[in-house]
Formats: C-alpha cells, structure tokens, sequence
C-alpha cells in the first residue's frame, strides 16, 4: 500500500492543533473529510464510525444479497487503514459519540469494544450520523427472521437467512423494498410485497408506477396494496403476517422497507435546533445553530431547491455534495459556496423497467397550490431504427412510422 503524501509534510504544529472531529463515516462524513484533506494537508482530521465500516457502498447492498455483486468487498470503498495511508485520516471504528459539551468543545466517546469512555476535543465538529429503519412497535415485530438493510453487517444477516429461505415478504414498495424484491426473485424466493400506500414507489404519481406493478405481478410477485401490517407471529421456524385487512401471509423471513428516521440523539440532548421531523436545521453552510458545529446527510434539513421549503433527502448525492461544501466553508468561509438546494433525484429498476423521479411530482406541485403543464411522453428507449431490429429478432411485425417504431 503507498505511503501517505500528507506523511512527510505533518509538522509538530499541526499535532497541537484541536482535530476537525466527523461523527459518521459513511457518505457526507467521508467526502467532508476527503475535501477537507485536499484543500489543507496539515489539519488533524479524526472520523468517528459506530458501526465497523466506513464509507461503503450502501446503494449496492441489494444487489449483493441477489448475487450481481459478486464481491463482499467490492461495496467496502475504504477502510480505516486506506484512509490512513491515502489521506492522513484517523478513523476509529466501532466507538460512539455519547454526548456533546459544546461549551468546551468535547465530545465524550465509547469504545464499544471495550466499553471505555474518553473525551475527545474538537476545532469543528461535523455530524453525519446518518438515519435508521423505521421499526414500528407492532407486535412480533422482534422476531429473529425480521430484517432491515442499513449496513453490511444487515446485509450478511439476510444473506444467511435467504440461503434455506423459500418465501420472503417485503415491507415498503419503495426505492429499497422493490430493489430487494427483485433481488430476492432472482435468487428464486417467492416474495409477496405489501404497501400501505394505494401504489408501489409513493414518491411517483400513481400513473407512472403503474408500470411497475405490471412488471412485479408479471414475474409473479404479489402485491397488497393499501394495506399493512397488523402483527406477526412465530409459527416455528416460519413468521406469519397478519395483515390489517384480514389476510395472512406465512413466510421465512421479512425485510421491513418503510422509511427512515435521523439519527438526532447526539443533536438534540445538545440541545440543537431541529426541525417539525426530528431532522438537524442547518444554513445554507449547513451550520447547525451551533456555528461550530455542522451537519450533513440524512440526518439534515436542508432546502428544497424547487419549493424553497424545508426538506430531507436521504440520498448519497446530496450527503456527497453536503460534506464538500462543509469542507470548504470550514477552510475558508469568505469563498464557501453556499449549498444550493436538494432536488432528489432518484432511479430504481425492477426487472425490464426503469422508473425515476427528479424534482416534485404532480401530487406535491399541487398540495403546494402550484398548478403546471402536464405532458406524457411515450416512446422507446431506443432509436427507431435500432428497435426495429430487435423487435425483427424476435419475431414482432413492424411498422416504420414518422418519429418512432411501432409493433403490433
């Protein structure tokens, strides 16, 4: 492994310099910390992860559960030890920020290993604890077979438990629940999804998820739509769901995918503004109302670029974006580009179809009282004359017209 290029420049200075201290080391606090490095090779950057990785590729973990992603460490982007020979980072690893004095810049940290406590002090600290599964309090809802997908550690576990498993229920038919139901179909477990909303993917209007329930019922996936979960009971090595409506679905195992919540404890019991959803407040430095404190990620309310109203985006982009801004007001606030607004682009594919969203839907342009065009654009996905081949291939008759390629 190469040597660190920041190694031979570290000054006895810099050692007597309070650390920038990042509490998270996934997305927003990786990128914060990699920036930060870049624009000053000399700052004491320490990165605190509870968990026993730091910046891994979360969006691939369904995909390895369903075996596209061959290589476990394929997802593992860095370690504590690449950090450290890349870019001068000390990352500590299964340790946990217990609370935060901001009165003299401290945080008080567990060694969850060990279970010793220590204080660490900090020039600026940069929260990017990131958000958990929701995990409602229904009954049964402990049972050994009931998974949710944050973390490596999460996707070995329902890896393990697929390999004897023959039917798996997925909870949410949202971005992740769908991405695991196919994954789960390609590995050949039947899989029944259940969502409490009237169509899968709630963050599309219902016309253009409709496809995507074709697509899930065509390769045999049953949906319940408008329903949930009442309770779930052991049934010997099987978990029954009991649904509100009535029906009862025997399975081996159950994925809940219904949504997130921030990771605010450290924030709040700091007595941090937060925002109507538990979410951080941040300016658009993404300053917490501590100046000296930042924060990025999930766990943030940021703006929304469109509505100019507050708003969370749990995704990797933003977290990304967030961290490098942080990074730069930190060096030097007087060039700092604000952040500029979260869009929330998204993408999922479930087996033959694509379905994303950028920006507002309909259905929130209109609760907003912001009436707009709507237009439906229907067509291929391929040039005209590059679909008429492959309909050819296989067999279609096909009429050439103006604009397109139609099949019939």
């Amino acid at each position: 492994m190469k040597s660190s290029p920041f190694e031979a420049s570290v000054t006895p200075e810099s050692a007597t310099r309070r650390p920038i201290l990042i509490i998270g080391g996934v997305a927003g606090g990786a990128s914060a910390a990699a920036r930060l490095r870049r624009l000053d090779e000399f700052v004491p950057i320490l990165i605190i992860e509870r968990g026993p990785d730091v910046s891994f590729a979360n969006c691939g973990l369904p995909y390895y559960v369903g075996g596209e992603i061959e290589q476990r460490d394929q997802l593992a982007v860095q370690t504590p030890a690449s950090l450290k020979a890349l870019l001068n980072l000390e990352v500590r690893v299964r340790t946990e920020a217990v609370a935060i004095d901001r009165s003299r810049k401290i945080v008080r940290v567990r060694d969850l290993e060990s279970g010793e406590e220590s204080l660490l002090p900090y020039e600026k600290l940069i929260l990017t604890p990131g958000a958990s599964p929701v995990v409602p309090p229904i009954p049964g809802i402990d049972h050994s077979s009931i998974f949710t997908l944050r973390n490596l550690q999460d996707m070995d576990r329902i890896v393990s438990k697929a390999v004897d498993a023959q039917h798996a229920l997925v909870v949410g038919a949202g971005f992740i629940g769908l991405e695991m139901a196919e994954q789960l179909h390609h590995i050949g477990k039947k899989v029944t999804v259940v969502e409490l909303q009237d169509q899968v993917l709630p963050q599309l209007d219902s016309d253009m998820a409709l496809p995507v329930l074709k697509a899930l019922r065509s390769r045999g996936i049953e949906v319940y739509l408008s329903d949930g979960v009442n309770r779930f009971e052991s049934n010997g090595n099987q978990v029954s769901a009991i649904l509100q409506s009535g029906i009862r679905v025997e399975t081996d195992m159950v994925l809940l995918s219904i949504g997130v919540r921030p990771e605010n404890q450290l924030a709040n019991t700091a007595s941090l503004e937060l925002g109507e959803r538990g979410h951080i407040r941040v300016n658009p430095f993404m300053q917490t109302s501590d100046p000296d404190i930042y924060a990025a990620g999930d766990v943030v309310e940021a703006r929304c670029a469109i509505s100019g109203q507050p708003s969370n985006v749990p995704l990797g982009g933003p977290a990304n974006r967030q961290g490098r801004i942080i990074a730069d007001h930190i060096h030097n606030p007087s060039t700092a580009l604000p952040y500029p607004g979260s869009i929330g682009t998204a993408i999922v594919r479930v087996f033959a179809v694509a379905a994303g969203i950028t920006g507002l839907n309909e259905k929130r342009l209109n609760e907003l009282d912001r009436k707009l065009p709507v237009l439906t654009v229907c067509s291929y996905g391929k040039m005209s004359y590059f679909a008429a081949r492959i309909l050819q291939q296989h067999d279609f008759q096909v009429r050439s017209f103006a604009g397109g390629t139609e099949r019939f």
